[in-house]
């Protein structure tokens, strides 16, 4: 789940794209697109990737006029692009995800029938992993409390609660999901996951339970909660007050999937009820988040921009020109995704 969004199987090896020189490069009309973010930070690693390639700006910062021809484009790469706009380009071949996800693609109703591609980077699991470990770990082992001793030069320890004592679980067993159980596991944590479906390969170390029917038994054994779901139209809204009675008393709500899993005012409720301690939260319904936002000054939310983990943009152009390879020659790219589905 971002301002440079990522990742998704670290097990996954990608194929290397064809040389970037000589007449066998691809000379596209590529669009990077965004409605929030500067696609110019893509730039210099598409010129380098995409050497032949004829680049067109349009993020935050440009407008539909600044695009051209609309039907000059062959691909576009993108995050959260303008509803209805790829529609009206007749000549497209590829939409490619500057991110694992694909629902800010796939949201729209007119989206054209070409291939949409995800972003499969195995180096973004780690940064995932590290994100999780320290929200889990800062809650669970009171660092909030340090930080306001430090603040008030005040030598105060609190109770070391043994990692083996914190149950966690993890909602959303995909490639993220699963790489976090194993290093919440290697801590020690009693980690514990849930999937919509069964998984196929075994997972030492963690409980799994899957579909709707275990959702409840999950769900009453997580004194921390993590939500790494896709967004589809199944788990959009899932983190509501129905799901958060189902939760130990004083739990934690970790979100590092997407903004739509949360019912924003049924956390606030849940957290000023006692029913949950406290939440860290990385991704956002609206982002940036507004200053005038109620997370920003809550004394038990975490927020933080949307940073646990993140894709260079030499990976994005990489990944970029594998998929177009794939689609020139009639193959199915690497990164494709079903998006009946949406993953």
């Amino acid at each position: 789940m971002a301002p440079h969004p990522t990742c998704h199987n670290p097990k996954s090896v990608m194929p290397e794209p064809t040389s970037n020189t000589g007449g066998n490069t691809p000379s596209p009309t590529i669009a990077l697109l965004s409605t929030t973010l500067d696609t110019a930070y893509l730039l210099p690693a598409f010129q380098q990737t995409f050497p032949n390639a004829r680049l067109i700006l349009g993020g935050r910062a440009q407008t539909e006029a600044d695009l051209g021809p609309l039907d000059a484009i062959d691909m576009v790469v993108c995050w959260k692009p303008q509803a209805g706009l790829m529609q009206r380009m007749p000549g497209l071949r590829l939409i490619q995800s500057i991110g694992a996800g694909v629902d800010h693609i796939t949201d729209d109703a007119s989206l054209p029938s070409v291939p949409v591609c995800r972003i499969v980077d195995p180096d973004m699991a780690s940064g995932m992993t590290a994100y999780v470990c320290w929200a889990v770990t800062h809650h669970q082992r009171a660092m909030h409390s340090y930080l306001q001793s430090q603040r008030d030069a005040a030598w105060q320890q609190q109770a070391v609660i043994p990692a083996s004592s914190h149950r966690v679980g993890i909602a959303g067993l995909g490639a993220l999901g699963t790489h976090c159980a194993r290093a919440l596991a290697a801590i020690g944590y009693a980690v514990r996951g849930w999937s919509r479906s069964p998984k196929t390969e075994p997972m030492p170390g963690v409980d799994c339970f899957y579909g709707p029917d275990q959702l409840g038994d999950f769900l009453a054994g997580c004194d921390t909660l993590i939500c790494l779901l896709p967004l589809t139209a199944e788990t959009h809204g899932i983190l509501d007050a129905r799901l958060f009675a189902q939760l130990p008393h004083g739990a934690h709500l970790i979100n590092v999937g997407r903004g739509d899993h949360l019912v924003e005012a049924d956390l606030l409720q849940a957290l000023d009820s006692g029913q949950l301690a406290a939440a860290t939260l990385d991704a956002f319904s609206t982002e940036p988040l507004p200053t005038s936002h109620a997370f920003w000054r809550h004394p038990h939310i975490t927020v933080t921009p949307h940073i646990a983990t993140r894709t260079s943009p030499a990976a994005i152009a990489r990944q970029a020109r594998l998929n177009y390879e794939a689609v020139l020659a009639d193959r199915q790219p690497p990164g494709l995704v079903d998006t009946a589905r949406g993953y």
